[in-house]
């Protein structure tokens, strides 16, 4: 069985213009698929920008990744459209914190996809390169935190399917976003400086369109959005850097 995570838009009043569909538009938000229940280490050396063709086994076993993460952290995205940093802040939502240090400590991030790139909305990621990984964290929902700070651009969040469904998917706004604040969206961290450029570049000209074939991406991994949509952007290495600066804290 497998899952969907999918991110939905603000009302239609605050949307940018889009070609309409048969379908009602969805929020950044995490959806069952047609077949199955649903469910966007600190290293002293510089990170490589290889990306890694196998995973971290210890991914397969979500229930021991539970480190508690710095108050402040970095974490420096090698993409195929460059370089962007991201500051986490524990204390904006620690438990999102918590899991995001996780995943990116042992590198569940790198080679994923941007899959869903909403111009004037989100870019959205998090579903594994690897199936068994995928897998593995389908079921890893995580509580609420309350939301403390607004979805402005360039702050990332955790995408939901409705309170207490986090796992492993994110977005990052490409506007602010006032309107997911009331909806359970809670920001944990926020891209530096001109990072927003890199992220901007995403290509986008799939839209929503990858969002709705989820089973098939986790089931298949990569290759699957190879093969259908070969122009997606990816994340070569997702590393952390360290703590962050004392000019990016809060």
């Amino acid at each position: 069985m497998f899952f969907g995570c999918k991110a939905k838009e603000q009302p239609a009043e605050t949307q940018p213009p889009e070609k309409p569909k048969a379908e009602a538009p969805a929020q950044p938000k995490m959806e069952a698929t047609a077949s199955a229940p649903a469910q966007p280490e600190v290293s002293a050396s510089a990170p490589s920008a290889a990306p890694r063709s196998a995973y971290d086994r210890v991914l397969l076993r979500p229930a021991g990744l539970k480190e508690k993460a710095p108050e402040t952290f970095q974490v420096k995205f090698t993409t195929t459209r460059g370089e962007f940093t991201v500051t986490v802040h524990r204390a904006w939502a620690p438990i999102g914190a918590d899991r995001f240090y996780n995943l990116v400590k042992h590198h569940f991030y790198d080679n994923a996809s941007f899959f869903r790139v909403v111009p004037g909305f989100i870019v959205q990621f998090g579903l594994s390169a690897h199936p068994p990984v995928s897998i593995a964290w389908r079921d890893t929902n995580l509580q609420d935190d309350p939301v403390t700070q607004s979805n402005k651009r360039g702050y990332l969040t955790f995408a939901t399917a409705g309170p207490n469904t986090r796992t492993t998917q994110l977005f990052i706004n490409l506007k602010d976003n006032e309107g997911l604040d009331g909806q359970g969206f809670a920001p944990f961290g926020v891209v530096d400086g001109k990072g927003m450029n890199v992220v901007e570049m995403m290509y986008d000209q799939y839209a929503n369109t990858p969002r709705d074939f989820q089973d098939l991406i986790t089931a298949e991994g990569k290759p699957y959005l190879d093969k259908n949509w070969p122009k997606l952007d990816s994340i070569k290495t997702a590393t952390l850097i360290g703590p962050a600066p004392e000019a990016a804290k809060p």
